[in-house]
């Protein structure tokens, strides 16, 4: 997918918000809580940052065309620098987990505001 692709997809899952800050980087938040950022090419934090399910994350930032999001792998977070590495689906299916790892861990209260359900884009 291209970054642009990827924009458009995230831009489709539920209660998702966008913004741009950090130099350029556009950052997509549910709840306030950030869950996907796509940065410019030449940024140091990778081309494509994402919140990885806490018990994927060892893995994955170890994986082929991965890498610890620097800044925020503290809080399980990996970056991809080619998004073309990995096929379309692979990239929506992270994505959306990451948006799902993200809206499941606010408070219910705010989840029920949101009317987040179980409900994804293709």
């Amino acid at each position: 997918m291209t970054p642009r692709q990827i924009d458009a997809f995230c831009r489709r899952l539920p209660a998702a918000t966008r913004t741009v800050q950090w130099e350029g980087v556009i950052v997509f938040k549910v709840g306030g809580k950030m869950f996907c950022l796509i940065a410019p090419a030449d940024h140091s934090i990778g081309r494509i940052s994402f919140k990885s399910a806490p018990e994927h994350y060892d893995a994955l930032s170890r994986s082929p065309g991965f890498r610890p999001a620097p800044y925020l792998a503290r809080a399980k977070w990996v970056s991809v620098d080619d998004p073309k590495s990995l096929t379309d689906r692979e990239m929506k299916a992270y994505i959306a987990r990451a948006h799902a790892v993200i809206a499941s861990a606010l408070p219910k209260k705010k989840q029920a505001e949101l009317r987040l359900t179980e409900r994804r884009p293709k």
